[in-house]
This record gives structure tokens, sequence and C-alpha cells, in this order.
């Protein structure tokens, strides 16, 4: 099963090129500082779009500039027009996350061959048109584009995942009954809760080198302990600290292979006063040292 992943940095953001198959591309755009990010990719006019913003604010640029889309925080944008390419041109506002699948029209045929009645564009009647739909992210969905941004699978298993989140992503997106998964996890049901959830998410994320307690961040959202512990695990599959450690490490695996910070440094930069303890943090997630890790890339 081919996958190929590109990671393009810059001063301003970063965005992962994760091409699932020849007719799949995934996207994983992120802006973490305070000036916008530009994000420009090719696209043919075969090429379905789907973006969801995660958090933030994106603009989408088409007709060379002259329209533009607003896409905010839990929202999602379809846009499908075989008469013209459509590029990727998205500008992300400071603290913006944003997933985004171009998948080949024919690709998409082949998953909904009995659904044409359902689905407009794949309607004859349609099938040369262009097509535009803008959508509230739903909680279903929601998890799905945490669990491809926050994914920690081994490498040999990372391909499997991605593409089985992309077709888990657009089952949900065209399922006519959103709160299917309400039965399993309560918390879906509230959409309250669940902004809280993803608040507390955000609040460990931006203060990764010094989090709050379990408490201060269950006063700090407004959930009860109780709420905070099992909302987390439900809504994103651990606890609060393992997730952060993960997330943790993740980063300082990326500082490491950006070049631009020695091994110290990384560990100040996620939380480890002591570069003992960041060294053995990292080589029990990555079953390597830092030191190591670095001879890897060169």
């Amino acid at each position: 099963m081919a996958q190929t992943s590109l990671e393009e940095n810059t001063a301003s953001g970063s965005v992962s090129d994760i091409r699932i198959d020849p007719d799949i591309l995934l996207l994983l755009s992120r802006n973490e500082t305070g000036q916008p990010f530009e994000l420009e990719r090719g696209a043919e006019r075969r090429y379905l779009q789907f973006h969801f913003c995660l958090k933030g604010h994106a603009t989408l640029a088409y007709n060379r500039g002259t329209y533009h889309l607003d896409l905010h925080g839990d929202q999602s944008l379809l846009l499908y027009n075989p008469q013209t390419e459509l590029p990727v041109q998205a500008t992300l506002a400071p603290r913006t996350w944003m997933i985004s699948v171009l998948m080949s029209i024919r690709t998409f045929h082949g998953l909904f061959t009995s659904e044409a009645d359902y689905i407009p564009f794949l309607n004859p009647e349609y099938r040369d048109k262009k097509y535009y739909q803008q959508n509230p992210v739903g909680p279903s969905i929601s998890v799905v584009l945490s669990q491809l941004w926050n994914q920690s699978t081994h490498p040999s298993v990372r391909p499997l995942y991605y593409r089985a989140k992309v077709y888990e992503l657009l089952s949900l997106y065209f399922n006519r009954a959103e709160d299917t998964q309400a039965e399993q996890c309560p918390f879906l049901l509230d959409e309250e809760n669940l902004r809280k959830i993803r608040l507390a998410k955000e609040i460990v994320i931006e203060r990764m080198a010094e989090p709050p307690t379990l408490p201060e961040l269950a006063e700090e959202t407004g959930l009860s302990l109780k709420k905070l512990k099992e909302g987390f695990k439900q809504i994103y599959g651990d606890t609060v600290y393992s997730f952060l450690f993960d997330y943790k490490m993740e980063s300082a695996r990326k500082m490491l292979e950006s070049g631009n910070f020695n091994v110290n440094e990384v560990g100040l930069k996620v939380g480890y006063s002591a570069a003992s303890h960041f060294i053995a943090a990292f080589k029990k997630k990555y079953n390597t040292t830092p030191k190591k890790y670095l001879m890897s890339l060169a």
C-alpha cells in the first residue's frame, strides 16, 4: 500500500502532504504563529476538494483570487468544478488548523456507485456542473478529524490508518444520521461538553511546557473533574496527560528534524528542565535517544 508524505515548514506555518494513493491527497495545514500563512497546492479539475477547519479561520481564494470563501473553525467546505482547475490557495489566520482531502471524482464514484440519487454531483444531471457546499462540522466528524490530526501510529501501519480515517471521514460527511455515534459516546450528544473538551485539548497543547493540573484544567474549562477525564478519553481516545505526552514527543521530534534546536533546547521547549528526563521520555516513545535519532537522519 503506497503512501508518500512530505512536510513543508516555513517561518509562518507548516503543511504535510500525505499521498494516500495516486488519486487521494491528504493535507494537514497548521499556522501556530501570529502571522498569516499562505498555502498553495495545484489541483486538477477532476478533483473534489473537502476542507475542514479545526480551529481559527481560513480564507480560500479561487478564480485567480477574484472569488473568496471563508472557512471558520468547526466548518467544512466541499468544492467541485469540472469546468476549470481549482488550485488550493488558502490563507490561514494565526492559530489556525485545517485538514483537506483531495480525491479524484473517479475514485469517489467508486465509493458511491449505488448512491447517485443521494449525492447530487454523482447524478448524471449534475455531472458537468460545479458544486459547492458549506456545512458545520458535527461531533462525529470532529472526532475523526482530531484522530487524523493527533495520530501516533507506528510508521508501518500509518498508511493504512490514514486511508481508513479518510474513508471514515467521507462516510460520516455523507451520512444522513449525524448522531450515529451518540450511543457510543454520550458526550457527543452535548455540543457544550464537546466545546469544553476541545478547549481542554487546546489549553494543554498551548501550555505544554507548563500544563495545568487536572483540577485546574477542569475549573478553567467549566467541567467537573470526572466529566473532564471521561469526556477527554471518549473524544480523543486517551487520557489528558497521555495525549499531551504524545503531542510533546511529536513536537520534539519535529524540532529536532528542523535542525534549529539542540537536544537541551528541545527538552526545555516541551517542558523538561532536565535533559536526562527529556532523553528518557523520548526513548520511551521512540525507542531511541534524541542524539541517535538525529544521527539516523544524517
